[in-house]
């Protein structure tokens, strides 16, 4: 599976912003947020759309170090008693990150937190937070979440390529205790790739973690299966991974272990 392109990102920004704000239309901004109980509804959009400000505005200035937020215009947003204006706030700033990553187009050097300095990292990670957050948001108020199936490979496959670069163990050394002969972690998605659907294999034997597409015949310690958004949702943490769609077959301690320690 490949990445998404450059244009598409930029439209979906848009998209995800979108079903964002209609999730959350009329909800009480001051109730939790189950996924993320440190924050309220009204703090989560303010999270989301400060961080839509905040990578436009580093592509915007071809930052080459990072931006504090100080510098971010309008980064804080409106309070809970102004929900239209947080909303059109939210909406405005997904249209700024797009209008800036459309115009630098996906090449260009811009400081990242991650080896690839380039715009269209920001492209990327600016899809796959909102759309992660766009979860948090729905299970908030208990309606439906779906997500069209190649931006959800590419959500996961996005969180693999972060999660397991050489700089992570450094970052966070803590992520060595994963490491051990046998410790194989497979993603199964069984409602895409064909009958046999798709695999994910996070490779844990090594000096340091990895991952690759498996096949059919890959045997790993332990296996999460189930379709492809719940798996995410699960590998994510915004679903239990005992939800009734997943099935966790194998070495349950290792799975929890590897959701205790690296996933976001």
């Amino acid at each position: 599976m490949t990445r998404l392109g450059h244009e598409r990102y930029c439209e979906e920004i848009l998209v995800q912003t979108g079903l964002f704000r209609e999730a959350l239309r009329g909800a009480d901004l001051k109730a939790t947020v189950p996924t993320c109980p440190e924050w309220t509804i009204g703090e989560l959009t303010r999270h989301l759309g400060g961080a839509l400000r905040w990578m436009g505005t580093t592509v915007r200035t071809r930052a080459q170090s990072m931006v504090p937020d100080e510098d971010v215009p309008d980064f804080k947003g409106p309070g809970d008693g102004e929900p239209a204006a947080l909303d059109a706030w939210l909406g405005e700033g997904a249209e700024l990150a797009a209008a800036a990553l459309r115009e630098a187009g996906p090449d260009v050097r811009v400081w990242t937190w991650m080896a690839e300095q380039k715009t269209g990292f920001w492209a990327r990670r600016a899809v796959h937070e909102t759309a992660i957050h766009r979860a948090d948001a729905a299970i908030a108020v208990g309606t439906e979440y779906r997500l069209a199936p190649d931006v959800a490979v590419d959500t996961l496959e996005e969180w693999l390529e972060i999660g397991t670069a050489p700089q992570a163990l450094e970052l966070r050394p803590e992520l060595r205790r994963l490491l051990g002969p046998g410790r194989t972690l497979c993603l199964h998605a069984t409602d895409t790739g064909g009958p046999a659907g798709t695999r994910w294999i996070i490779d844990m034997t090594g000096d340091r973690i990895a991952w690759r597409h498996g096949g059919a015949g890959d045997q790993a310690a332990v296996t999460a299966g189930g379709p492809l958004t719940d798996v995410l949702l699960v590998f994510y943490r915004r679903l239990s991974p005992d939800t009734p769609t997943v099935t966790v077959r194998g070495d349950r301690d290792l799975f929890d272990e590897w959701l205790g320690l690296v996933s976001w």
